[in-house]
């Protein structure tokens, strides 16, 4: 009967005209049974690709975080490139400025002891350093050396309670003696007479006297003067100028007055010529 009825139907639907109305009417009432049918395929897909974009997205946010962390690490080095280059132009310029010969050098080590001051630089005897050198930063004087190995060199800080520098105030030629506070941010003028003509602002710079530090680098700021009545001396305190918590990169200074002593011992051994 099934056979019979789809013959007869595909008959009439080839030579009569009516039929064709009666197929688009009835495809009125298939369609959305074929589309209820279709909806669990459409739903696979629909999940299938929801699944695909969802993984793509995971793999693409972990790309761009990956490449995120890798960019601002290159920032972050392009950030000391730059402050890096910055100090060694203050340097060059702190050089250019100098009358004396200089040895630029870095500080590859800090002494540990809390009650000490010392740095170490990677120049040494085979460099031509020699104890009692100049040290300077790009701001002002750092300190002098103390001890000299082949390839690196010791040096005591300005801010060693064991230092001591002549000063002079650049403003009127007042001499004084700075020695170190055992902090790095204080110096000390000693001996400083109540009377004398000092001023919070005032620059100190090394006087020359002592043949250790060439004259006139900056050695720091007189931050604080206290006159205490009925004591002879003043209590006088300074910022250092040179960084000595920060610096990296320090000249050692060849003065001519660092050569004055050996010159003298030669003279001393051969006799003054006329």
């Amino acid at each position: 009967m099934a056979v019979i009825l789809s013959v007869s139907l595909m008959l009439a639907d080839k030579h009569l005209a009516p039929t064709a109305e009666l197929r688009g009417f009835i495809g009125y009432f298939i369609t959305p049974v074929q589309w209820v049918s279709g909806m669990p395929g459409q739903l696979g897909l629909w999940a299938e690709e929801t699944a695909m974009t969802r993984t793509t997205l995971q793999a693409e946010n972990d790309r761009l975080r990956n490449e995120s962390l890798v960019l601002k690490q290159k920032v972050q080095q392009m950030v000391a490139l730059r402050a890096e280059n910055n100090r060694l132009r203050e340097l060059l310029n702190a050089s250019e400025q100098l009358d004396d010969k200089v040895l630029v050098s870095e500080l590859i080590g800090v002494d540990p002891d809390p009650y000490t001051h010392h740095i170490i630089v990677n120049k040494g005897a085979n460099h031509g350093v020699f104890v009692g050198q100049p040290v300077l930063d790009a701001h002002g004087l750092m300190g002098q050396v103390i001890e000299v190995l082949p390839f690196t060199s010791r040096v005591l800080l300005v801010a060693d309670s064991n230092h001591a520098i002549p000063v002079q105030v650049s403003r009127n030629g007042v001499r004084a003696i700075a020695v170190g506070s055992g902090k790095l941010d204080e110096l000390a003028l000693i001996y400083v007479p109540d009377t004398a003509d000092i001023k919070q602002g005032d620059l100190l710079v090394s006087s020359g006297l002592g043949s250790r530090y060439p004259k006139g680098y900056p050695l720091g700021e007189i931050t604080q003067v206290t006159h205490d009545p009925g004591e002879p001396f003043a209590t006088v305190t300074a910022k250092p100028a040179a960084f000595l918590d920060r610096s990296r990169y320090l000249l050692l200074v060849f003065s001519k007055s660092s050569e004055l002593p050996s010159v003298n011992v030669a003279l001393g051994e051969e006799g003054v010529e006329p």
